[in-house]
């Protein structure tokens, strides 16, 4: 069987049972259970789902980053428009530069209409978000290679602005994308591709669209990370218990629920499809029992 890697979703807040200092604990065993399993950690970037508690998705992420030296970080993905381009590409530069190379900068082009509104952000179009996501990366990559940057866009702009030290190696930039100008825009710039949360038969088609999209730009697919799905995972020794632990997203999205040979068999379209790397969640966390048995008994089938 094909190598496969496995992250692991950071849960973005606490839960009732889980406030201060009880789910920095938990995060923290979380971290040390998946050392050796897992190669990378994940963390969304949303300022709040309704009255969720939710933790500011840069800061949590450096802070668990510093705190697990041996993973790799990730954001699945960073909106585009809550930051300035030319500030993330510093943040991402500094990171990138203290971890010793263990930062991933994921980018998407932000979706969730009522946040953006609650913090009195702008909510143009789709299409003016893919644009201004294109702009961003084009900064962030001139920040990262020229001395000094400047670049004169509609919606961003920089002018002899340095980013020192630059990073070496660049962060590899991951992408989230479905629809077709963002999958465009990731045949042109990134280095990965975040396709989320899809049935394999949407996958199927994605994958296709991407492979088309690379065509256009005139870039080999082979050459973009695009093997990766991201979503919920719940896994207990039955299925109603499976069920029970992933709560009110059970049902909601596509995701991994069941005891552990289902859930192996969930995934093996994903497998076929060409997915060899996997970021899932953890059910019913505080609570890692879900996660216990995903690596005691799900990966050592799935590796061989």
């Amino acid at each position: 069987m094909k190598h496969l890697t496995f992250g692991w979703i950071l849960p973005s807040g606490p839960s009732p049972a889980t406030e201060g200092a009880a789910y920095v604990q938990s995060m923290e065993r979380g971290l040390a259970l998946i050392q050796g399993h897992f190669d990378s950690a994940w963390m969304v970037d949303h300022l709040q789902f309704e009255q969720a508690n939710l933790l500011e998705g840069w800061t949590a992420l450096t802070y668990f980053a510093a705190r697990a030296p041996d993973l790799l970080f990730g954001h699945a993905v960073l909106c585009q428009s809550y930051r300035n381009p030319a500030l993330v590409a510093k943040m991402a530069s500094t990171l990138q530069y203290l971890s010793a190379g263990r930062y991933i900068l994921g980018l998407g082009a932000g979706w969730l209409e009522r946040e953006y509104q609650a913090y009195n952000y702008p909510f143009p179009s789709g299409r003016t978000r893919a644009d201004q996501l294109e702009e961003a990366v084009q900064i962030m990559k001139a920040l990262w290679e020229q001395e000094p940057a400047t670049f004169q866009g509609h919606y961003y702009s920089v002018t002899n602005a340095y980013c020192m030290p630059h990073p070496d190696p660049h962060p590899p930039l991951l992408i989230g994308a479905v629809s077709p100008r963002m999958l465009r825009l990731v045949a042109r710039y990134a280095d990965w591709w975040d396709i989320g949360r899809l049935m394999p038969e949407e996958y199927r088609t994605c994958v296709a669209n991407m492979e088309q999209a690379c065509v256009e730009v005139g870039r080999d697919p082979l050459t973009l990370r695009r093997s990766f799905w991201f979503g919920l995972c719940s896994c207990a020794r039955t299925e109603e218990q499976a069920i029970a632990q992933a709560g009110r997203r059970y049902g909601k999205e596509p995701g991994l629920v069941g005891t552990p040979q289902q859930i192996i068999k969930q995934m093996q379209p994903y497998i076929e499809l060409g997915v060899e790397r996997f970021e899932v969640g953890c059910g019913g966390f505080p609570d890692l029992s879900s996660l216990e048995l995903f690596i005691s008994e799900v990966l050592p089938t799935l590796r061989g």
